[in-house]
Formats: structure tokens, C-alpha cells, sequence
């Protein structure tokens, strides 16, 4: 089976209505390995999937969750690669709040990443703090999981800060990652040799 084809199949899973409430969706899920895979500290795989279903989901088969837990691992592994690459990530919803962002994929994107932080929250703000709370501010915006705080409710009130801010978090998702997971210095292979 193509990774297309396993990722299809677990998206079907994901999307389905017998999940339990508070499990992430597809496109929930995808931010949340997109914050799994910026994190600083590893997740071992069996905490994350877990807080992901919030509840263990009823499986056909003892196949059917194997391979949904390991398309799982390598979707976050896809997205690990493409972090660490050049490329832009790739978003599985537009990168665009809408008319009604309550009802918008990418907030339910933006949800699902602030899951993963939450995951490891400590971790996340130990080195940079500052940086990372910046870096990470479109997301927590666009998330509307902070709306009920004064400067966020502020923020939201002005669609055109909030769409500038939403533009940004393709790139926002590079630097994060190299933040977190990029040396302090060159090492030492990049240095000038003296001999």
C-alpha cells in the first residue's frame, strides 16, 4: 500500500464518528505531529498516540490498529523530513482562517499543534522562551484556545492582524524547528581547521 493510500485510510479512521469526543480528527492530528515532530524532547510513541485517541479507539482488528498506529508514526516522520528540509510544509487543509474561523480546518490544525505542545510544555519554553512564545503566537491566535484572555480577544477582533499572522505559520514552522533542534554553535565541521 502507498504512504497516499495508508495516509487516506487513516484519515477515514481519524474523521469517523465513533471516536471519542475529544480525539483528534485528521487534520487536528496532523498539527499535533507537527508539534511532535518540533518539540525538543521526544515523546515516547505510545504516550502520543494515546493522548491523541483521548480514549482507546475500537479497532476491527488488531491489524487494523497496528496499522493505523504505524502510519501514524510515519506521518510524523514525513513531517519530521520536511521540517528539516527546505521545503515548506506541506498543510492537509488551507493555511487561511475563512469567514467563519471557528469552522476552519486550519483551526482545528492549530488545536491539534497546541495539543502537542501541551504534551511537553515545559520543554517547549525552557531554552527560548521569549522566541518560542513569538514563534508560536499565530498558531495560539489562530487556535481561538486563548480567546478568552485579554490581549488574545484583542488580536482577534482584528481580521487583518490575524490573517497577517495566519500567513506566517508556514514559515513560523521552520524556524521552530530550527530553534528547538538546531545546535547553539556551528559544530565543529563547519569550522576553519588550523593545522
Amino acid at each position: 500500500m502507498s504512504f497516499a493510500e495508508q495516509l487516506s485510510r487513516l484519515q477515514a479512521f481519524l474523521d469517523a464518528d465513533e471516536l471519542h469526543e475529544e480525539a483528534l480528527d485528521y487534520v487536528a492530528a496532523h498539527g499535533y505531529l507537527t508539534a511532535l515532530s518540533i518539540c525538543p524532547e521526544q515523546v515516547p510513541e505510545r504516550e502520543w498516540i494515546d493522548a491523541l485517541f483521548a480514549e482507546p479507539p475500537h479497532y476491527r482488528s488488531d491489524a487494523e490498529r497496528e496499522e493505523i498506529e504505524a502510519t501514524l508514526i510515519q506521518l510524523k516522520a514525513h513531517i519530521g523530513r520536511q521540517l528539516a528540509s527546505d521545503d515548506d510544509p506541506e498543510f492537509p487543509c488551507d493555511v487561511d482562517l475563512g469567514e467563519d474561523p471557528d469552522d476552519s480546518d486550519l483551526r482545528g490544525w492549530c488545536i491539534g499543534f497546541m495539543e502537542g505542545v501541551f504534551l511537553r510544555e515545559a520543554v517547549w519554553f525552557e531554552d527560548s522562551e521569549d522566541e518560542v512564545s513569538e514563534l508560536l503566537l499565530p498558531i495560539m491566535v489562530a487556535s481561538g484556545l486563548f480567546d478568552e484572555q485579554p490581549e488574545f480577544a484583542e488580536i482577534a477582533r482584528d481580521r487583518d492582524l490575524v490573517d497577517t499572522m495566519v500567513d506566517q505559520i508556514p514559515e513560523l514552522l521552520t524556524a521552530l524547528f530550527l530553534l528547538c533542534h538546531a545546535p547553539e554553535e556551528k559544530p565543529a565541521l563547519l569550522k576553519p581547521r588550523h593545522h
